[in-house]
């Protein structure tokens, strides 16, 4: 029986190098159209055909998990309009190719299963595996063929029938058996936030380490990261009175503060008074202007650790010179080796994070 997928076989060449049996470029050079030259994630569209070369795998797709940034950005800039929130989703994959929002520059990542693997992907993906993809979906060729008629538009998880394509140097994980698969989503969405934060935290000794956005996803897994990498003291800071009970419920922070972290003065004294400055702040705030509090927050000789999409690194470099702090900077790149079993073993065993965890995925659409 021929495979098909939006009424393609996926398994027929479509041109003379597919047919010898050539692969295409492990980054996904072979699907950018527009401008040519540049890697997939900065290209303006990308070749979104259903059959894989023979390095790549072709996922049916079940979920996508939209970036918090963007959510938030299409929920403000739509009024909160479901219908038009979906309509801004559908208008960006259709005319890019690809998931990726054109004003926080981000995108998010997806589930789905197997349907085709080439011959000589690297990945050891198999058809029938359910996956949820470690890339952004800003570098990744995606089509929907559902129009998300099964979206509400009020929270970051959208369930979508459509197509996406890994490359070779793709990055997916096999979806455990153990775990619903929104948890699990939501998980590995931000799975980079807990293994850099271990990385960074065991560099220090008895560190202290505060977390701007303590109470969502990526911030209470970097504060249970922390826990176990040595930290001394967890200071947690969040904007208001609800987020803060919640975090006090679940036990991962020895402080925790209220502070809008767009604030500079604010957080800074908000965080000395609860302990600090800290060693290591790490920034886990869908919101923008979040750079000059944490960089004042973080001691001479500490490290900042930038996992929002909403981060302006400019305003974060310029700031640091500015206010002559002499802190490290880092980009939470989103890739750690073994970050993805790390975040799901967290969520297992951290009775805090999976608290927090449902919480968001009750309709708070947080990071």
């Amino acid at each position: 029986m021929a495979n098909l997928v939006g009424g393609k076989r996926v398994d027929e060449p479509r041109d003379g190098a597919r047919a010898a049996g050539g692969t295409g470029s492990p980054v996904g050079l072979h699907r950018v159209l527009s401008p040519a030259g540049v890697l997939p994630q900065a290209a303006d569209r990308l070749d979104t055909d259903p059959r894989p070369w023979p390095d790549e795998v072709l996922i049916r797709i079940e979920r996508l998990n939209l970036d918090a940034a963007s959510y938030r950005q299409l929920h403000t800039e739509h009024g909160g309009d479901p219908a038009a929130i979906r309509a801004a989703v559908l208008e960006i994959v259709r005319t890019r190719g690809k998931m990726h929002n054109p004003v926080t520059g981000s995108g998010g990542m997806l589930v789905g299963t197997v349907a085709a693997a080439g011959p000589r992907s690297p990945l050891g993906l198999r058809p029938g595996d359910r996956v949820a993809t470690l890339v952004s979906l800003t570098l990744t060729p995606l089509e929907i063929t559902d129009g998300l008629a099964r979206w509400d538009g009020r929270g970051e998880q959208v369930p979508a029938d459509g197509h996406a394509i890994l490359f070779a140097r793709s990055v997916a994980a096999v979806l455990p058996p153990d775990l619903p698969v929104p948890l699990a989503l939501a998980a590995l969405d931000v799975c980079g936030a807990p293994a850099l934060t271990r990385r960074v935290v065991g560099g220090y000794r008895d560190p202290v380490v505060a977390v701007l956005g303590a109470a969502g996803k990526s911030g209470s897994l970097a504060l249970a990261s922390a826990r176990r990498a040595g930290a001394r003291r967890l200071l947690g800071v969040v904007p208001d009175a609800a987020e803060a009970a919640r975090l006090e419920r679940s036990g991962l922070a020895d402080a925790v503060v209220r502070a809008d972290a767009r604030d500079p003065v604010a957080v800074s004294a908000a965080v000395a008074d609860a302990g600090g400055p800290a060693d290591v702040t790490v920034v886990c705030v869908d919101v923008p202007g979040c750079e000059h509090g944490a960089i004042l927050a973080t001691a001479p000789g500490g490290t900042v650790v930038f996992f929002s999409m909403a981060t302006s690194f400019p305003a974060a470099a310029l700031g640091a010179e500015g206010l002559a702090a002499d802190v490290t900077m880092l980009i939470g790149n989103g890739y750690v080796p073994g970050h993805a079993e790390m975040a799901l073993d967290l969520l297992r065993s951290e009775p805090g994070v999976r608290d927090l965890f449902a919480a968001r995925l009750e309709g708070d659409p947080g990071q």
